[in-house]
């Protein structure tokens, strides 16, 4: 089983942060809104502290979340298939037949770029999620990863799907 890049913590974790803020952000603001208009009168005196500590439990989650996730993410290239699986919480095994793979792509995001990493993407045959992503891949593993998956299901491409 492969492991991803650990600079992928790195993504993570400021993402995580900005939707942090932006969440946390909101929450203190209705409460100050709240606690200074008419709407609520009169507005409890805790309410703008427990909105600023349910944004901080709420961005330790994330932070906690997306620290975590990394020790969780692998990835295998088996015989027949892709086997992946990732999950904080509710562990989460996804097998793709290479059967199945229509086609791959790798995508950089600015925040990726910048930390020098990748993202390969597999659309396969079906309707419910039908695309699978494998994050935080060096630029070179991504390529490698493409070409093999590429690879292999042009030699699947006459097998049976099932």
């Amino acid at each position: 089983m492969e492991r991803l890049t650990p600079r992928v913590r790195v993504v993570w974790l400021v993402l995580a942060i900005a939707r942090a803020a932006l969440v946390g952000g909101l929450i203190v603001g209705a409460a100050v809104a709240l606690s200074r208009t008419e709407l609520w009168n009169p507005a409890p005196k805790a309410l703008v502290p427990a909105a600023f500590a349910i944004a901080l439990t709420l961005a330790a989650l994330r932070i906690f979340v997306a620290w975590r996730r990394y020790g969780v993410w692998r990835f295998d290239l088996r015989n027949d298939d892709l086997y992946i699986e990732r999950g904080v919480f509710t562990r989460i095994r996804t097998i793709v037949p290479y059967v199945r793979v229509q086609h791959v792509d790798s995508r950089r995001s600015p925040l990726e770029r910048t930390v020098g990493l990748a993202t390969v993407v597999i659309y396969t045959a079906g309707s419910r999620s039908s695309d699978v992503a494998i994050p935080g891949l060096t630029p070179a593993r991504a390529e490698d990863l493409q070409e093999s998956l590429r690879r292999l299901a042009i030699e699947s491409a006459g097998e049976d799907a099932v």
